[in-house]
């Protein structure tokens, strides 16, 4: 296998539930405990190192055989919270959107159809098994998308630089499970009272319940992941995505139709320009 740079980009961003050990049932909880009090927890770059590696493999493998007993940490007042990897589910997830992303030719060419088939069948006999199963992780690629930013306010975003020794730029947000539901009941209610049902309202009802499955004292988490190496310096440090994205909902709540409109304006152009890097030679 050929060396890996030790800064691997995907242009990929990241909504994250951190949730407390007590969500966990034993044996996964005692689980839980002890990786986090080991001396060194793995990084997004090690997941996607590992993601990246299997990969390669040969024959292709659409999916990791195994799943992941890693976990991102964090401590949220003084109480340990966890996120788990759960590679295999996500990728068994991802597979099915990738028909939307690829040209068939293409996609055969990477992942042949038999494989994919299988890949199918092995989730499908999983899920008989486990039916309650979710991640706790939601990828989405060149771009945050608009519904994501509903439950952040601009104070809880978190930006630093790229540091001396190479360090990537980070961009993230970080909310109360509690804060993030209530403002997106509160977008929710005030989009089905000012404009007619639609991709973004869609998009709030299918957070909603998947945030629903966790823990209320969880942590949520919005991550720019890769897109930092997809934007400037100056882009990231004038970033205010959660900021549009709450004032277009206050106008829209105040009757403001055209406050609306500039604020979803300043969003829509934002990410457009990210987006159409992805096509650009």
């Amino acid at each position: 296998m050929s060396v890996v740079s030790s800064v691997l980009v995907p242009y990929a961003s990241y909504l994250r539930v951190y949730e407390p050990l007590a969500a966990f049932p034993e044996p996964e909880r005692t689980h839980w405990a002890r990786y986090a009090g080991r001396a060194r927890i793995p990084t997004a770059q090690d997941e996607l190192r590992r993601s990246l590696a299997d990969l390669v493999a040969t024959p292709p493998v659409g999916v990791p055989v195994h799943e992941s007993g890693d976990a991102f940490v964090a401590e949220v007042n003084g109480v340990v919270c966890v996120c788990p990897w759960r590679t295999r589910l996500r990728g068994w997830l991802a597979l099915g959107e990738l028909a939307e992303m690829f040209p068939a030719p293409v996609l055969d060419a990477v992942l042949p159809p038999v494989v994919r088939g299988q890949a199918v069948a092995d989730h499908e006999r999983w899920a008989e098994r486990n039916p309650d199963a979710r991640p706790w992780i939601r990828t989405a690629v060149w771009q945050v998308p608009v519904r994501w930013f509903v439950l952040f306010a601009d104070e809880e975003r978190e930006h630093t630089g790229a540091v001396a020794d190479g360090g990537a730029p980070v961009l993230r947000y970080r909310t109360p499970m509690v804060q993030a539901r209530r403002r997106l009941a509160r977008a929710l209610k005030t989009l089905r009272e000012s404009v007619d049902e639609g991709p973004l309202t869609e998009g709030l009802v299918d957070v909603g319940r998947w945030l629903e499955e966790f823990h209320p004292r969880a942590l949520v988490e919005l991550d720019y992941g890769g897109l930092v190496h997809a934007l400037s310096a100056k882009q990231l440090a004038e970033d205010r995505s959660a900021l549009d994205v709450a004032e277009g909902i206050a106008a829209l709540r105040a009757g403001d139709t055209e406050g609306a409109g500039e604020a979803y304006g300043r969003l829509a152009e934002r990410w457009r320009a990210v987006r159409d890097r992805q096509f650009a030679n």
